[in-house]
């Protein structure tokens, strides 16, 4: 009778230790379920936001879409943000460079971004960029961040001269400009 204690005893020290496995998934789950409530919470409020500035602005809906079945200004439609796909609104969160442009005018973290390539002894990777600015060394940021250093390329803040290496732009002043 004594292995059949033994048994159980073992059985139950292995039953607590799944249970306080269980316990700790539980708290780790209810973590993250409260980042992704927060983050519903944050798109929810820039969603109603988006349209009550879309509504504010109600510009006048030339004929032509009226009768392709669009609402009318000031006429109650189903959605707060109906119909908006059809409206222009340019934003361009990153300028193109401009002789006498300071990174303060760029995106807090376009900006860390244009700093740490200036501190930078010579040419970085967007991998050694990652942690640096705050980020996790993830693919997903890494990639995130190399597609930020090319739209600071294309913008003229940086410069690519070998692929996936990237450095402070040099300006060129003789050129035209229409051109980079």
């Amino acid at each position: 009778m004594g292995s059949l204690f033994e048994e159980l005893e073992a059985r139950e020290a292995a039953a607590r230790v799944r249970v306080e496995e269980l316990e700790a998934e539980i708290a780790e789950l209810s973590g993250r379920l409260e980042l992704a409530r927060e983050v519903l919470e944050r798109l929810r409020i820039a969603r109603e936001t988006v349209a009550e500035v879309l509504a504010e602005m109600s510009p006048k809906v030339p004929a032509a879409a009226v009768d392709a079945g669009q609402a009318p200004a000031g006429e109650r439609v189903a959605s707060a943000y109906a119909g908006a796909e059809r409206q222009v609104i340019g934003v361009l969160t990153v300028p193109n460079w401009q002789p006498g442009m300071m990174p303060a005018v760029l995106p807090s973290v376009y900006r860390d971004i244009v700093e740490v390539v200036a501190d930078a002894p010579g040419p970085v990777r967007a991998k050694q960029i990652v942690p640096r600015i705050g980020l996790s060394a993830e693919t997903g940021k890494i990639e995130g961040t190399r597609s930020k250093l090319k739209r600071l390329v294309e913008r003229g803040w940086l410069d690519e001269d070998t692929p996936g290496m990237f450095t402070p732009a040099r300006h060129r002043t003789a050129a035209s400009p229409n051109s980079r």
